[in-house]
């Protein structure tokens, strides 16, 4: 029998594989503005209802219309306005997750905008479904209230692009929180990741057109890197984007000799 076992085989082939390295900082992306949203009219999942925070003063108002379906006839639709279409004030909550919070509590249906780059992702606090008997109307207000597609569409390759760096931006941030917590600190981030790509599939799944612009999976994918960034310990309103969150710009082609680089490459003219 030839020589010692293993021998003759490349070391490569007997060592085990190397866990891929852990980033040293975490990744952090560049955190929406709520001033950039004020005003703009947004719809569930891009499609029907309104929803529009404005400023007022010092504070923040919203002016909601919840869509939903009619009790006495679940196949027919309907919206209830909410204060009767005047505006509601919201309270701020900081940015707990890494991006800003409102709340609107009370009433029949207290709900919790999470605002994203262009969209706001709402959460009922009374359960999936708030009703109004006296408009004989259910509503499901959870979800994903963003511009409508025909907007979208247009900016998929932008979109497609950024989607990249936010997926790398999660995977790292995740990676590196693993690395820092233990146990009992560690179980509910794990918990939550197993189920991101499931809940992020759920969320986006009835938005308008989404396999035509991806807006909703990105700003998903977004909110959960600025989450796991905050957990790392990041303040979102003074850190800076970190620079292996954007995408690697192309370089730059040297010019050809007999090529003018002053007018992008075309041919000198003849003198």
């Amino acid at each position: 029998m030839p020589g010692a076992p293993g021998e003759g085989i490349p070391p490569s082939a007997t060592e085990a594989p190397k866990a891929p390295p852990v980033p040293r900082q975490p990744i952090v992306l560049k955190a929406p503005s709520e001033d950039n949203l004020m005003g703009q009219e947004l719809m569930l999942n891009g499609l029907t209802g309104s929803l529009k925070l404005e400023r007022a003063g010092a504070g923040t108002t919203a002016r909601i219309v919840l869509p939903g379906n009619k009790i006495s006839q679940p196949v027919e639709a309907c919206k209830v306005p909410l204060n009767g279409g005047a505006p509601l004030a919201v309270s701020s909550e900081g940015r707990p997750e890494g991006v800003g919070r409102f709340e609107v509590t009370g009433g029949e249906c207290p709900l919790r905008f999470d605002v994203l780059d262009g969209a706001i992702l709402v959460q009922s606090m009374s359960g999936p479904v708030c009703t109004f008997a006296a408009a004989d109307c259910a509503t499901t207000p959870t979800g994903l209230w963003g511009p409508a597609a025909a907007t979208l569409v247009p900016r998929a390759s932008e979109f497609e692009a950024a989607r990249g760096g936010a997926d790398r931006a999660v995977r790292e941030n995740y990676k590196l929180i693993s690395q820092r917590l233990r146990g009992p600190e560690l179980r509910p981030v794990v918990t939550e990741q197993a189920a991101f790509s499931s809940d992020r599939e759920q969320m986006c799944r009835t938005y308008a057109r989404e396999g035509a612009h991806g807006f909703c999976n990105l700003r998903f994918t977004e909110a959960r890197a600025l989450a796991l960034a905050t957990r790392l310990g990041v303040n979102t309103n003074t850190a800076s984007p970190s620079a292996s969150a954007s995408p690697p710009r192309p370089r730059r082609k040297p010019p050809v000799e007999g090529m003018n680089p002053d007018t992008g490459g075309a041919p000198f003219a003849d003198q």
